[in-house]
């Protein structure tokens, strides 16, 4: 196959199964430049919606597995085990946010935000010498999402002190920028619930509760 073009490669690569593709960027450096655009991510994610090609991935205590779902049964198939490539203690992983593979997730141990593609084992600490990067659960709100640029972001907001700080996270400039956000007085109030952010057709949604 490495005598294909290159525009071969990549029909072909981006119909096959997520362990296919992290398994296929250690061939050549070729196939990883490839597989790392952002273009592969897009088609090889929109290419993966079909039923028959979608995963669950399930965290117990120490244990993370991925399991292919049964849509006739409504059941799991069986599971492969994933390794989970960061240090964590027992329970300690929340999934707050995905798009297109990548997670964002809380090391609940210390707070922090991580963003962990479970298919390559690649991870980022996004927590910073000044606070940033750090979630509290039940007050703040997480949501991932890809801009005009296709490059990925987490959106933090953040609830103390009577206020509401909102935070942008940029993959690829690895950085922190505060931004505006319009708020009402009852955001504030300690029982107000933010959901998990979902991105869905260009606006990340959150639900308040």
């Amino acid at each position: 196959m490495a005598d294909l073009p290159i525009e071969t490669i990549f029909e072909i690569l981006t119909r096959v199964p997520a362990k296919v593709v992290g398994r296929s960027r250690s061939v050549c450096k070729e196939w990883y430049a490839l597989l790392s655009t952002r273009d592969f991510i897009r088609v090889h994610c929109s290419r993966s919606l079909v039923s028959s090609n979608q995963r669950v991935l399930l965290i117990d205590d120490l244990t993370c597995s991925v399991h292919p779902i049964i849509f006739q049964s409504y059941d799991y198939g069986p599971r492969s085990i994933v390794t989970l490539p960061f240090d964590h203690q027992n329970n300690d992983v929340s999934i707050l946010s995905h798009l297109n593979g990548l997670l964002c997730v809380c090391l609940n141990h210390t707070n922090e935000l991580l963003l962990w593609n479970p298919t390559t084992t690649a991870f980022k600490r996004l927590s910073t010498p000044d606070s940033l990067g750090i979630y509290i659960n039940n007050l703040d709100a997480v949501g991932l999402y890809a801009d005009d640029a296709d490059d990925y972001k987490v959106l933090h907001i953040k609830r103390k002190w009577g206020v509401y700080e909102s935070y942008v996270y940029s993959r690829e400039l690895n950085f922190w920028r505060n931004i505006p956000f319009l708020t009402r007085q009852e955001y504030l109030s300690p029982n107000f619930y933010w959901s998990p952010g979902t991105f869905c057709g260009g606006t990340l949604y959150f639900t308040s509760l």
